[in-house]
């Protein structure tokens, strides 16, 4: 596998943190694998000395933690035993799966208070599990900052082709993308939809391109990822969260069903899922009535959907035929799976601000022959807007006019093959545009 660095979006607010004069420690939260400790190590470069602490690995370092936690006698240990100095400004302190030592955990808030001149960044791949267990650890002193796998923007930037995506972010529905371009990002993004985001194996494809390997890589990350099922949670079986994962694959695209999952009581899927989402393997779409902003501020519960962290994992696990979503030029053939469906919400969660957990939602309306579902339904400032994977002509939009007729929506967006366009109320975006940073800001 490539070892050469890919660019990450986040790679800016980390350096513009380094650069600031008022900073926090950092908290870098995400998933296992989706490239923590590769963005920091990238950082590092920028600093005279870098100091990484593997929580995981050195168990022999957790000592330095106990007892009273005078966080510069720390430092002053961990330089002996690194053989490195810790000078503010010039050296990055990291620690790595911190979750492994809770003590150091409790430890940030006081390297913030005593010892703010420091850069410290701390991470960890299943540290939503021991925060809980510490609910007051540093609030209003550590800052989060949480990683996705690679965005499609991030895939074409790292194949090389950052013109064209600036030209991507440059286009509109009423000023499209010329169409051999639009050829070109859809041969890209019928690629990412199969290998993903994860950085092992997009580093595969930028160096080999051989997506046979890139899902060999995939399998392997898979098998790495159910691994982990024994460490979030002694009380639950590995086998109940891998039946409700298997069962999030399986009933993709549509609301989720408790009592789909055979041999589980509602109980125990529910506590099963709640586990797979503090891992950051599993992601809920919950149903907003979408009456006014905020979104979640009327939203449904027992309504939800659930998509999986990484579309080439997906796939993976689904076992879709890759040739039908790399020669298909129907959005059916490409959707298998509802694989597209899956993109856009990730696409979305990685386009949003690094420095919450954006949300994601859906609506639909259950009625006697008039049933309507919209995939998403996302917030730009005042506005709620109603967003479709789909393919057909505007006629054809059924639950999105349905939507923008009782909510009285300015506008609906659908995301397709198609290149940029618009059919009187609804403005068509490219698939490979959802994460564009100015989606939101079109004006016709």
């Amino acid at each position: 596998m490539a070892n050469r660095y890919m660019e990450r979006q986040i790679d800016r607010e980390l350096l513009l943190w380094k650069q600031s004069k008022e900073y926090k420690v950092l908290l870098l939260r995400g998933a296992r694998q989706v490239g923590k400790s590769r963005s920091v190590a990238k950082l590092a470069e920028s600093f005279e000395h870098f100091i990484e602490i593997n929580f995981e690995k050195n168990k022999k370092i957790h000592a330095l933690f106990d007892g009273d936690l005078d966080v510069r006698e720390i430092c002053e240990n961990l330089s002996v035993q690194f053989k490195k100095p810790i000078i503010p400004n010039k050296t990055l302190l990291f620690f790595d799966e911190i979750q492994n030592c809770p003590n150091a955990i409790s430890s940030l808030r006081f390297f913030y208070e005593d010892y703010p001149e420091l850069h410290l960044i701390a991470a960890g791949s299943l540290l939503e599990f021991a925060l809980e267990e510490l609910p007051s650890f540093g609030v209003g002193r550590i800052r989060s900052i949480f990683m996705y796998p690679l965005s499609f923007a991030e895939f074409m930037n790292a194949c090389g082709e950052k013109l064209l995506w600036e030209k991507v972010c440059k286009s509109t529905p009423d000023k499209p993308l010329l169409e051999s371009f639009h050829e070109k990002c859809l041969n890209y993004l019928k690629k990412f939809l199969i290998i993903g985001g994860m950085p092992a194996v997009v580093a595969e494809y930028v160096e080999n391109g051989n997506i046979l390997e890139c899902q060999k890589i995939l399998n392997d990350l898979i098998i790495s990822l159910k691994s982990d099922f024994s460490k979030y949670k002694k009380r639950i079986s590995n086998l109940h969260i891998q039946a409700a994962f298997e069962a999030v694959v399986r009933q993709s695209g549509g609301k989720f069903n408790y009592s789909g999952v055979e041999q589980l009581n509602y109980r125990q899927v529910k506590e099963s899922l709640e586990l797979l989402q503090k891992a950051g393997l599993v992601i809920p779409v919950v149903h907003s009535s979408s009456n006014g902003i905020p979104l979640g501020g009327d939203v449904n519960f027992k309504k939800q959907k659930f998509i999986l962290l990484d579309t080439g994992i997906f796939q993976r696990l689904l076992g879709l035929e890759l040739s039908d979503v790399l020669l298909g030029d129907d959005i059916s053939l490409v959707n298998k799976g509802a694989i597209a469906e899956q993109y856009v919400g990730l696409e979305f969660l990685k386009s949003a601000s690094c420095y919450e957990q954006e949300n994601l939602y859906f609506w639909s309306r259950e009625k006697p022959k008039s049933n309507a579902e919209v995939d998403y339904v996302i917030q730009r400032g005042e506005k709620i807007i109603p967003v479709e994977v789909k393919s057909g002509s505007s006629g054809k939009m059924q639950s999105i006019g349905i939507f923008i007729a009782e909510k009285k929506s300015e506008y609906g967006i659908r995301t397709s093959l198609e290149n940029f366009s618009s059919y009187n109320e609804i403005r068509v975006y490219p698939l490979y545009a959802v994460g564009m940073p100015n989606l939101e800001q079109t004006s016709f």
